[in-house]
């Protein structure tokens, strides 16, 4: 027996298009968008799989609409678009957008950095270097502001993510003085072509670190470190990455010498005041779990003062796919069209 797509009722809100859905990210934004109460999702391209309902690549989703090449000729008014391509690659397809009107929330590391030379230095040389200036960084917690109006919307790495929101109000108060990230992910995290390091005789029953001293995700975390520091301090970030035996989830471990003593009075505070009223960060009094957060838009976070080493410890736990990528897509979606930050995430 065929399978059904879900009924409902078409909104007439702003139409979206989400380009490179076979992927996993690109497809979990497609199934947010499909059940969105605003959004009109009307395309869904990829460069495999073509004419095949998404549903039926991606079953859980429940996405009737067909995997079609992208013809933005053909597909005609788009008010957004979600760009979930490779570095290098989503670049002219993002400009494409542009040139047509649309708002767009790019899915790949093409506009997160401010700085041309440290993108070429960490991703090679730019495609359209002459739209950086109009990128705002899409971490919303932190540039809720900016997004609401950007024409271009860096989305935010996935251990960045997690990492910025664990520190981000240690950094607004100054107190990093030195920094380490140990980050656990689970093998989605690396897309749906998989290589040596993500075969399951590799990633079963095991723990891999990989990209040691070279992960691209170092210089994102120090950009908007630096910017939240009120001196704008410049700091040498040690981010280590591993690869763990889970399917979805990531945990960012963060060590951090302080530029003063601080006890967990002033921390709770801190982290209190910062936090109290954001819909999707969960400020939690013990360390969190990645199952907590799993199929959410939620980050749980946990910060502590070690009185042994006077370092502060944070954690913060995300679900890679979700708030990690597809879903916080969508929690700037919203706010780029004047909706409620929460609408379609809850």
């Amino acid at each position: 027996m065929a399978r059904q797509a879900p009924q409902r009722s078409a909104p007439h809100g702003p139409r979206v298009l989400v380009a490179g859905a076979t992927g996993f990210t690109g497809a979990l934004a497609a199934h947010l968008l499909w059940s969105h109460p605003q959004f009109e999702l009307v395309a869904v391209t990829g460069r495999s799989e073509l004419g095949r309902p998404l549903q039926d690549v991606y079953p859980r989703y429940r996405v009737p609409l067909e995997i079609e090449e992208l013809d933005l000729e053909r597909l005609g008014d788009i008010d957004a678009a979600v760009v979930a391509y490779p570095h290098a690659a989503a670049a002219p397809t993002v400009a494409a957008l542009l040139e047509r009107g649309a708002r767009v929330v790019d899915l790949s590391a093409d506009f997160r950095l401010s700085s041309l030379a440290a993108y070429e230095h960490w991703y090679g040389k730019h495609p359209r270097p002459e739209l950086l200036e109009q990128a705002v960084y899409g971490l919303t917690e932190l540039h809720r502001q900016q997004i609401a109006s950007a024409a271009i919307v860096a989305n935010p790495g996935c251990y960045p993510t997690a990492s910025l929101l664990a520190l981000a109000p240690l950094a607004r108060a100054g107190l990093i003085a030195d920094l380490v990230i140990d980050a656990k992910q689970g093998i989605s995290g690396a897309g749906r072509v998989f290589d040596e390091t993500t075969h399951l005789s590799i990633a079963g029953e095991n723990i891999v670190p990989y990209k040691v001293a070279a992960h691209r995700h170092t210089p994102e975390i120090e950009q908007q470190l630096a910017q939240l520091d009120p001196d704008h301090r410049e700091l040498k970030v040690q981010f280590q990455a591993h690869l763990v035996p889970l399917d979805q989830g990531e945990m960012a471990s963060c060590y951090a010498t302080t530029t003063r003593p601080v006890g967990a009075e002033e921390l709770r505070a801190l982290y209190t005041n910062a936090y109290a009223d954001e819909p999707f960060v969960e400020l939690v009094d013990a360390p969190p779990g990645v199952l907590e957060v799993r199929e959410t838009n939620y980050c749980r976070v946990f910060v502590a003062a070690d009185e042994h080493t006077g370092k502060v410890i944070a954690f913060g736990a995300i679900d890679n796919l979700w708030k990690g990528t597809s879903s916080q897509a969508v929690q700037n979606l919203n706010l780029m069209f004047g909706l409620p930050e929460t609408t379609g995430l809850l």
